[in-house]
């Protein structure tokens, strides 16, 4: 395939100097723009003792001016999904008209962070100077609940996309790249400015059950009333409403969908941020849940389960073709929940297929992550069982 603005490509053998020479300098010529902008690169753990190599090796033959990504357990690559035998996925843009700055930041920084300049100060990046960032991180390290609240304070309502990235969990060993650095902890962004924005769609895998209803009593984290009725009465009558298949894909695989912004019209996928059931008392008629949710905060319980995360996927996917129509997608990153993927859907490929059957071609490399960034409203949150996808979209 000549691709005129991305163009991505799967490394599964060993590390071999000349071989992956040879495999950057083939992948550059597959791409018919003049210049790139942006390398994507993910490696899976076996390549740990010569990440730097690697890195060194497709800076200089693919010609890449900004390189960056992390290891993972698993790959993405154009249509395909590489859960087995991993190796390195490589994706190459060409953004014409962007301004991309990337930096490397660390737990000492998130623990430093107070109010909203904070973040701009050390990255050198004004809100009018970016129009989103992707972002990888290592999850063993750095607080990311943490980080995240306090970008979202410097950077809100510009989005945030990408993932937690995966490795060695009996050593909770990750790596993160950028250009020719291997780091062991903190977190790689990239603001993306100029002419290229980012349009995210993030997928949470549910299907919403039920109808919406207001929460009317609330103590942190134990809803107790959902319109002025006890709320496990609500979520009971609202799977007992449930035809007798849907019951059976519902139990254990139920969760609470949040509004982040109630000033909408009506609510749809992808207005609701999903949160986990941590547990029900009929006793008490009270549920825990997963957030920090408020009164007045407009809730939708939700199903889990294979189906629904197609039928969600589906139905955003065809959203976002909707709104991109006319646009210039130039390439996309994939970042997916390593509960997804064969373990989930029992086929391979699922995420990375309907992507490009939706939106492509498409030029998209990504990864198998340990949590998946994106925004839900203006709002930038860290989700599970989540495909975060960020495309690179030519401003208009």
């Amino acid at each position: 395939m000549n691709s005129e603005h991305s163009v991505a490509d799967h490394w599964s053998g060993g590390f071999d100097e000349a071989g992956l020479q040879r495999w950057a300098e083939q992948l550059r010529r597959k791409l018919s723009s003049p210049r790139i902008a942006l390398g994507l690169v993910f490696m899976s753990p076996k390549y740990f003792p010569h990440a730097k190599q690697v890195l060194d090796i497709l800076r200089v033959h693919a010609q890449i001016p900004l390189l960056a990504g992390c290891s993972s357990q698993g790959l993405i690559v154009e249509r395909r999904e590489v859960e087995e035998g991993a190796g390195i996925t490589l994706g190459l843009y060409a953004l014409p008209g962007s301004a991309l700055k990337a930096v490397h930041f660390t737990q000492e920084q998130v623990e430093e962070a107070n109010g909203a300049g904070y973040w701009r100060l050390e990255t050198g990046v004004e809100t009018d100077q970016t129009n989103g960032w992707l972002v990888f991180i290592d999850p063993f390290h750095l607080d990311s609940e943490s980080w995240l609240r306090t970008w979202n304070e410097a950077y809100a309502p510009l989005p945030v996309l990408g993932g937690l990235a995966s490795g060695n969990f009996a050593e909770h060993r990750t790596q993160l790249y950028l250009n020719g650095d291997v780091f062991e902890e903190g977190g790689v962004a990239i603001a993306v400015g100029g002419g290229v924005k980012l349009a995210g769609v993030i997928s949470q895998g549910c299907t919403p059950i039920g109808e919406t209803w207001t929460l009317t009593k609330v103590d942190q984290n134990i809803i107790h009333e959902i319109g002025n009725r006890p709320a496990y009465e609500v979520l009971a009558e609202t799977f007992n409403t449930l035809s007798p298949e849907d019951q059976r894909h519902a139990r254990g695989n139920l969760f609470i969908g949040l509004v982040v912004n109630e000033y909408l019209e009506d609510f749809h996928r992808g207005d609701f941020l999903i949160r986990n059931l941590l547990g029900a008392d009929p006793r008490s008629g009270s549920i825990a849940v997963g957030a920090l949710p408020r009164p007045g905060q407009t809730v939708q319980f939700q199903r889990r389960d294979a189906a629904a995360a197609t039928e969600d996927m589906n139905a955003l996917l065809a959203r976002a073709k909707r709104q991109l129509e006319g646009a210039t997608v130039y390439g996309g990153c994939l970042c997916s929940c390593n509960g997804r993927g064969q373990g989930l859907f029992g086929e391979p490929d699922h995420d990375a297929r309907m992507v490009q059957q939706q939106l492509g071609p498409l030029g998209l490399a990504g990864f198998f992550c340990n949590g998946e960034i994106g925004p839900i409203g203006e709002k930038n949150f860290l989700h599970g069982f989540t495909a975060s996808l960020a495309l690179f979209v030519k401003k208009s």
